[in-house]
């Protein structure tokens, strides 16, 4: 999923012939479902293509099985979903050889499973800390002013430049990674109203008061 990387499903997306089906890995296709359902929830406001290329997710078709086509040229980078959908993979992979309940932790984005609480200090916009409890459940951060973002992050759920972002800070508590660290960004760009309805209808909670 790595955008420019020779063979990756994103970086072939993102050089695809226009108009022509492309095969891609379930895994991937599983990601862009996800991306298209908060792309439509939100009005368009959530996508996961950077500005250098004309096109959108909108202009991305989602066939029935693992195939896409491309009907602008698009520069798809799924960043922290990404990372969230490996720490989802991590917990199936504990899951099935029987690790009962655990915490995966990629920073930024974690998740409990099993039917054990943690304890989890989440640092908030202010440097101070806020203390809940996790049960089954992610938790994904996104701070557009932390000075610890990486080099390569670019921004990608934001088109228009940071600048247009309603809040800086967003924390979400959603079923998996994945879903958390993507809804983070609908958390960062759209209004109050919106978002409430995009949460509520994934079933998670935003930790943003």
């Amino acid at each position: 999923m790595h955008p420019r990387r020779a063979g990756s499903d994103l970086a072939r997306i993102n050089c695809a012939r226009l108009q022509t089906p492309l095969e891609i890995q379930p895994s991937t296709w599983k990601l862009l479902k996800l991306a298209k359902r908060l792309h439509v929830l939100t009005d368009g406001v959530f996508d996961p293509c950077l500005p250098g290329q004309p096109g959108g997710l909108g202009d991305v078709e989602i066939g029935p099985e693992p195939v896409v086509t491309c009907h602008a040229p698009v520069a798809l980078d799924f960043g922290g979903i990404a990372k969230g959908y490996a720490i989802d993979c991590a917990v199936d992979v504990l899951t099935a050889l029987g690790c009962s309940a655990g915490l995966v932790n990629a920073g930024g984005d974690l998740r409990v499973f099993g039917t054990r609480r943690e304890a989890i200090l989440l640092r908030r916009a202010d440097d101070s800390y806020q203390r809940l409890e996790l049960g089954a459940e992610a938790l994904a951060v996104s701070d557009l002013d932390a000075t610890e973002r990486p080099s390569e992050h670019q921004g990608y759920y934001n088109r228009t430049g940071d600048s247009a972002a309603v809040r800086r800070y967003a924390a979400v508590v959603a079923k998996d990674a994945a879903t958390a660290d993507a809804l983070t960004k609908c958390v960062l760009l759209c209004p109050g109203d919106l978002t409430a309805s995009v949460l509520r209808d994934l079933g998670a909670r935003s930790l943003v008061t």
